[in-house]
């Protein structure tokens, strides 16, 4: 068997070059994996059950820079992730900072309300060429980006791929995410916080899998230049600034939707109140900082004005138990009783908190582990997700899912009969978890699994050999 060695340019070719269908069909794949990890045991020998997930491991420099082992097995073989996060770690991303005389720095930069995107892919505002602006560190959305490789063997351990890691790690995270994104009835509204690779790749699947619907793009982040820079790389990638390199020919064959863009800064006049006013309207929060203080106030999701809509918020930045981008309230009142009503419109609380790994989230989550939740306050998403053949089943059959009336597509939700957390209690009632996962208050929480690189690296190694890309070594 050849090895396929994908470099971070190859990657990038592929991952450019899929269309919605191919969204679909890894993330399907990875749905798979994720299922078999929260239901298959040992008995059923299946190469995804968690008892052959272990922990990732890691270990830090006295420079700060830390290097993460993740060890991984699936049905097709095995892998192992090794990643290095450059430096220290970061402070809080948006920690309002204190006003400076204007005569020494420009003027603020522009607010929430005077951007958006023109038909020429530039972001129109009379304070874009702020030179605070313009000198801005680009540095502060790269700080934590992982740099390594991915190394795939078959089920017999022969190597089948190296795959360099920096794009895969946000592609697979955005994969999972999105699931129930786009099951989600309404998705007008979208919020961003941060404007890094993590961002990048879930504004780029969210506009591929949902974008005729998404009316409004909102990015909140500290560097106001980072973030536009994340938008031309978006609908300008052959003219791309160096944070977001350039994209090869294959983009050209994908078209996003354009919805209005707008950029919040925490420099920006009235920024609390533009702040509280963006997170209420939102329908949809991605949260893609490695902050140590919570993005913004709980209050202005906790309160009774705050509670009128339903939100799906993925929290998926912060990785370490000192990290939060959610303050503890926000899940504490998430998991509160009555699960039933808190999809409603002034909805009570109630629910539970969606993880890709309950004992991997209990032990590294920030906002688990300060929220005080248990492990039976969080389900994962494998338990809620369908398997692709029995999905294709029911529909030979006819028959029905929990999800049968969602406007989006994809991964599909199954009937609830097991599992390791809240949603696996027999007298919760499947159309109510559908209506919670529709339209409901819905968290998930995300530290990532090695299971998650192997299984999509896998499916991207297939896609690369069957395009040409990347470089074979027959005989390795």
């Amino acid at each position: 068997m050849p090895l396929t060695v994908l470099s971070d340019a190859d990657v990038r070719t592929l991952l450019y070059s899929l269309k919605k269908e191919d969204i679909l069909d890894i993330q399907q794949s990875l749905a798979d994996a994720l299922h078999y990890y929260s239901t298959a045991t040992e008995n059923d020998q299946n190469g995804c059950c968690s008892t052959y997930q272990p922990l990732r491991t890691k270990l830090k420099r006295p420079d700060g820079q830390t290097t993460l082992v993740m060890p991984a097995s699936s049905n097709e073989g095995f892998g192992v992730k090794l990643v290095t996060l450059a430096g220290p770690d970061a402070p809080s991303t948006f920690s309002k900072p204190s006003r400076t005389d204007s005569s020494s720095t420009g003027s603020a930069l522009p607010s929430l309300d005077s951007l958006s995107l023109s038909s020429e892919n530039t972001i129109s505002t009379a304070s874009s060429t702020n030179p605070v602006a313009r000198t801005e560190s680009l540095e502060s959305s790269q700080s934590t980006t992982p740099r390594g490789s991915l190394t795939l063997l078959d089920k017999n351990g022969s190597t089948r791929a190296l795959i360099n890691a920096e794009e895969i790690t946000a592609f697979r995270t955005a994969l999972a995410s999105t699931m129930l994104f786009n099951k989600r009835h309404n998705v007008h509204d979208l919020l961003v916080f941060g404007a890094g690779r993590q961002a990048y790749w879930h504004i780029r699947l969210a506009l591929l899998l949902r974008g005729p619907e998404i009316h409004h793009l909102n990015i909140v982040n500290r560097s106001y230049m980072t973030a536009h820079n994340l938008i031309e790389s978006l609908y300008a990638p052959h003219d791309s600034p160096a944070s977001f390199p350039q994209i090869n020919i294959f983009a050209n064959e994908t078209h996003l939707a354009r919805p209005k863009i707008s950029i919040l800064t925490p420099q920006a006049q009235e920024y609390d109140r533009l702040l509280k006013n963006t997170v209420r309207q939102s329908a949809a929060i991605f949260c893609t900082t490695p902050s140590v203080e919570p993005l913004f106030p709980a209050a202005y999701l906790t309160n009774t004005e705050g509670r009128k809509k339903g939100r799906y918020i993925a929290a998926i930045g912060s990785y370490k138990p000192h990290m939060l981008e959610l303050h503890p309230d926000i899940l504490k009142q998430n998991v509160q009783p009555e699960h039933g009503h808190h999809f409603h419109k002034h909805a009570k609380t109630g629910g539970a908190i969606i993880v890709d790994s309950v004992e991997a989230c209990l032990k590294e989550a920030g906002e688990i582990i300060k929220a005080g939740i248990t492990g039976d306050q969080v389900v994962e998403i494998g338990e809620l997700i369908m398997l692709r053949r029995d999905a294709e089943q029911r529909r030979r059959e006819g028959g029905e899912g929990i999800d049968s009336d969602s406007t989006g597509s994809g991964v599909e939700l199954g009937e609830v009969k097991k599992g390791k957390g809240a949603m696996g209690q027999e007298e919760k009632q499947n159309h109510s978890i559908a209506d919670w996962l529709h339209k409901g208050n819905v968290i998930y929480k995300s530290v990532g699994l090695g299971l998650m690189d192997v299984v999509v690296g896998s499916q991207l190694v297939r896609l690369a050999d069957e395009r040409g890309i990347g470089t074979r070594i027959d005989n390795f």
